[in-house]
Formats: structure tokens, C-alpha cells, sequence
């Protein structure tokens, strides 16, 4: 390790200084940021309760006004009748000075009581709206009205209102202050924590510039390779930077492209949580209404009872299949499944799975074609191939119509192995093909909902065939067929296994 003249370390302040400048700058933009949206926001509220109790308060004057107006013309001023006695906050009289207040226009006087049409309107404000103590120091709206000889002035007062309103708006105003000031701290510590990551990367690519001797080739490729290996899966990867090198275009391009992958892998997680959401809000809404039915119904009437138990039983096995679906894709996703391979007869395993679909299935005739199945040898994981097989077979029944002919082969094709299943179905049309393999995608949606589907067994047999180094392709015309088909190395023959002869030791 290096020292200073004085014997001790030497000051780190590179990297420190400039990760702390950096992670600084950039909180304080986030800071500002999230303080200005916070204060919109508080402005916005008060705004809008503001002009909506303007325009309660402009209504309710018009109303009361008019109902004045109308007492007024049918009993005269208040000191000529008893009628005046519910008009607490309104007064009314003769008003012998110049017109003041604002008139509707021509075009908006017809959306007004006739009565009020040509009224004056003002608002008359006290100095101190905040100090409300009683009606001589209160908010009132004035209208101006000439009936024959005569001006009135009819005043409605808000004193009231602003009675309660002004402390409400005053303890509104006083929480959004307190919330401003308490946000700008916790906004500052949750800014920081959240660019830890990003200046302890700062601290590892300023440290690999502090060095001057060149890092060895073979480690920057290894921190390169490193890089490259962190993905969604592995995201607690972290890298150990001990010696550095000058030029470091192979780091910077594999960090863009683990950004890339990370980026990916959480838009397709996100959408992955969406859509299992919505595959399991179908199920248990189904449950949920015949639990309905049965306790209103069922505990009387057997026919109602037996179907909502038919129907729940149903739902049920099918929210286990997805939850099953959703594990296996789940722990295929973290690479937590072990395979298993061992060599086998492709063609076998096909005949398996064709005599175990007629047992439970007699409504549709199932052929296995004669082929290059003889010598069609695959080493693989044998109870994963079969269940990608038995997603093909389903998928196939699904879409064949009753009595139609579902054939399976497998092909010999020079270094790999076809395993075909190919149905005289509906087809696909050429615009779903293409996302057959999306998670939760169906090319008939009624077709797959009635029979159960939840859109993820090609996907299921899509990351069975890439785990073991094969792929699925699918050849479909619509109102013909469809044939898929797992495509996988060609293993070789295993040596027949023979009895020892006799006298021989093993």
C-alpha cells in the first residue's frame, strides 16, 4: 500500500469527492423535484376547494337573493310585513345611490331568474377577512335591483360561513406546511439511501482510474464477464474491483447491457404480476358467487347445492393448475430446477403419452405416425419432456373439434430429433403466431377460457426445450391444423443392456 511523506495513508479523496458530488447534485434535483410536485399538488387542492365553495357560495346568494326579490315584490320592504321573519343574514332596502356591481350580458342574462336578469351584482369584502367577529364585519353579496320607482339592495351575508371555513382553511394551510417541512427532510434521507448504489458504482469506476499501473488483461475480462452475468436472476451480483486499467469501453458495454436485461426483466415482471392478477380474479369471483348461492340457496335445494360444489370443485383444480404453472415458471425463472437427463427412445415416450390421453380422452383419435422413430434417441430430462408434450397434446384437444385426428411422430432430421404433434384443428392465423409463446396470450379466448386455459403451457414447453439446448417451432394454417414440434439434439443409442454370462463376475 502506498503512504504519504508523514508515514500515513493517502488521502481518498477521488472517488469519495466526486461520488459525493454527484450523488449531492442529483439529490438535489430529485429533492427539488419532489418538494415543487408536492406543492403543486397543494395548490391544486387549494384551488379547487376554493373555486368550488365560490361557486356554493354564488349559487346559495342567487337562491337566497331571488327568494328575497320574489318576497319583496309580493309584500314590500321588511318594515311593511312579517314575511321578513326567516331572513336572518338578508337585508333589504332602498338603496338611493349610483348603480354598483357587474349586470350579466345580453347572452347571459337568459340563464338567470327573469326576476334577477338586470341585477348589479358585488361582492363586498372586509379589510380583515380572517378576523369574522359578527355581521357588521362579514363577507356579503349585494344585487341591485330596480323594481318600478324603486332601488334595492338586497345584501346577503356570509358571515356565518366564514365563521367556520376560514379556521378549517387555516388548519388545511397549517398541515400542508407542517407536511412540506417534514417531507423535505425524509425526501432528503430517502434520495440518499436510494444513490447508495449509485456512488458506490461511482467509488469502483473513479477507483479504477486512481491506480496508475495497468490492470491485467485477464482480470478486466473477468470483471467484463462478471457484469455481463448479473440479470434479473442474479441481481445480488456485486462486483470486486481491486486493480483498474485505463481504457474501460468493455465495462461501460456490459453495463449497458445488464441495464438493458434489468430493464427487460422488470417490464416483463411487472406485466407477468398484471396478468396472473387478472387469471386469478376470474377463479375466485366464480367461488366466491356460489359460496354466494349456497348460503342462500343451497342449504335447502340439493340441485343448487351439488352444482355450486361441481362448480367450485372446478374452479379450484383449475387455480391450482395456474399456481402450479405460475411456481414451475417462477422457479424456471430463478434456474432452481434441477434437471434429471438420462437417454431414452423419443418415439417411446410418445406412444406414453398417446395411450395415456385415449384413456381420457376417447373423443378424439390419437395416431402415432411411423417415422425415423426407431433411431430418434434424445438425452433429456424425461418427465419435463413429457410434460411439455402433454402441454402440446392439451393445447391440441382444446382446438380440435370432436372426432378430429391428433398424430404424433418423431423425426430424425440430421443432428436433431423432431417430436411433432399435429392436430386437424382451427389453426392459427399468421398475427397470433407470433405471441403464442407470451405468458397468459391466447389466440381463441373464449374457446381457451371455456376449456380452462390460462395461456402458459407454450411457454412452459418453450423454456423445457431452451433448458435443454432445443427449441419449439410451429407450422399452422388457419381452418387446417397446427403442428408443433420440440426440436432437440440427437443423443445416441445407449448399448442394449445384456446378462452376464455364466461364471462372469460384474
Amino acid at each position: 500500500m502506498k503512504t504519504n511523506e508523514r508515514g500515513g495513508k493517502p488521502p481518498r479523496r477521488g472517488a469519495d469527492y466526486q461520488a459525493s458530488r454527484m450523488r449531492s447534485s442529483i439529490a438535489k434535483k430529485l429533492n427539488m423535484r419532489l418538494f415543487s410536485r408536492l406543492i403543486a399538488i397543494f395548490l391544486g387542492m387549494d384551488v379547487t376547494i376554493l373555486i368550488t365553495v365560490a361557486f356554493c357560495l354564488f349559487v346559495y346568494s342567487e337562491q337566497t337573493g331571488l327568494k328575497a326579490a320574489r318576497t319583496l315584490m309580493e309584500y314590500g320592504p321588511p318594515v311593511q310585513s312579517a314575511a321578513w321573519d326567516d331572513y336572518a343574514a338578508v337585508t333589504v332596502r332602498e338603496y338611493e345611490g349610483e348603480r354598483v356591481g357587474v349586470a350579466p350580458p345580453d347572452w347571459l342574462s337568459d340563464k338567470f331568474p327573469q326576476l334577477l336578469a338586470g341585477a348589479a351584482r358585488s361582492v363586498v369584502i372586509p379589510d380583515d377577512i380572517w378576523r369574522v367577529s359578527g355581521p357588521e364585519n362579514a363577507v356579503e353579496y349585494r344585487l341591485i335591483l330596480e323594481q318600478e320607482d324603486a332601488r334595492y339592495m338586497i345584501s346577503v351575508s356570509l358571515g356565518t360561513f366564514f365563521r367556520f371555513f376560514n379556521p378549517a382553511m387555516a388548519a388545511l394551510l397549517a398541515f400542508q406546511l407542517i407536511e412540506l417541512l417534514s417531507r423535505l427532510s425524509k425526501d432528503v434521507r430517502m434520495v440518499r439511501k436510494t444513490l447508495d448504489p449509485i456512488t458506490e458504482l461511482t467509488r469502483a469506476a473513479e477507483s479504477l482510474n486512481a491506480v496508475t499501473r495497468q490492470l491485467d488483461p485477464e482480470k478486466m475480462a473477468a470483471l467484463a464477464g462478471k457484469i455481463e452475468g448479473i440479470d434479473a436472476a442474479r441481481l445480488d451480483t456485486r462486483l470486486a474491483v481491486d486493480d483498474t486499467q485505463e481504457e474501460l469501453k468493455d465495462l461501460a458495454r456490459a453495463i449497458n447491457s445488464m441495464l438493458d436485461r434489468i430493464n427487460e426483466s422488470y417490464r416483463a415482471q411487472v406485466r407477468f404480476v398484471s396478468d396472473a392478477s387478472h387469471e386469478l380474479r376470474t377463479p375466485i369471483a366464480v367461488i366466491q358467487g356460489y359460496a354466494n348461492l349456497l348460503d342462500r340457496w343451497g342449504k335447502t335445494d340439493e340441485k343448487t347445492l351439488q352444482e355450486s360444489i361441481n362448480a367450485i370443485k372446478e374452479e379450484a383444480a383449475n387455480m391450482k393448475e395456474l399456481v402450479e404453472q405460475l411456481l414451475f415458471l417462477a422457479r424456471g425463472d430463478n434456474n432452481t430446477i434441477i434437471l434429471q437427463p438420462e437417454t431414452f427412445s423419443a418415439l417411446e415416450l410418445l406412444e406414453e403419452v398417446a395411450s395415456e390421453t385415449r384413456m381420457i380422452d376417447p373423443s378424439h383419435k390419437f395416431v402415432v405416425r411411423e417415422g425415423t422413430g426407431d433411431t430418434a434417441f434424445v438425452h433429456a430430462d424425461r418427465s419435463l419432456l413429457k410434460q411439455a408434450l402433454r402441454i402440446m397434446v392439451d393445447n391440441a384437444v382444446k382446438y380440435t373439434d370432436t372426432g378430429g385426428i391428433i398424430s404424433f411422430a418423431a423425426v430424425c432430421d440430421g443432428d436433431v430429433v423432431r417430436l411433432s404433434v399435429t392436430d386437424t384443428g382451427i389453426g392459427i392465423s399468421p398475427e397470433n403466431i407470433r405471441r403464442v409463446f407470451d405468458r397468459f396470450y391466447r389466440a381463441d379466448e373464449s374457446r381457451a377460457r371455456a376449456t380452462g386455459g390460462a395461456g402458459l403451457g407454450l411457454s412452459i414447453a418453450r423454456w423445457i426445450a431452451t433448458r435443454h439446448k432445443g427449441f419449439v417451432e410451429i407450422l399452422s394454417r388457419e381452418g387446417i391444423g397446427t403442428r408443433v414440434s420440440i426440436v432437440l439434439p440427437l443423443a445416441e443409442a445407449p448399448e442394449p443392456f445384456s446378462e452376464p454370462a455364466e461364471g462372469q463376475v460384474v
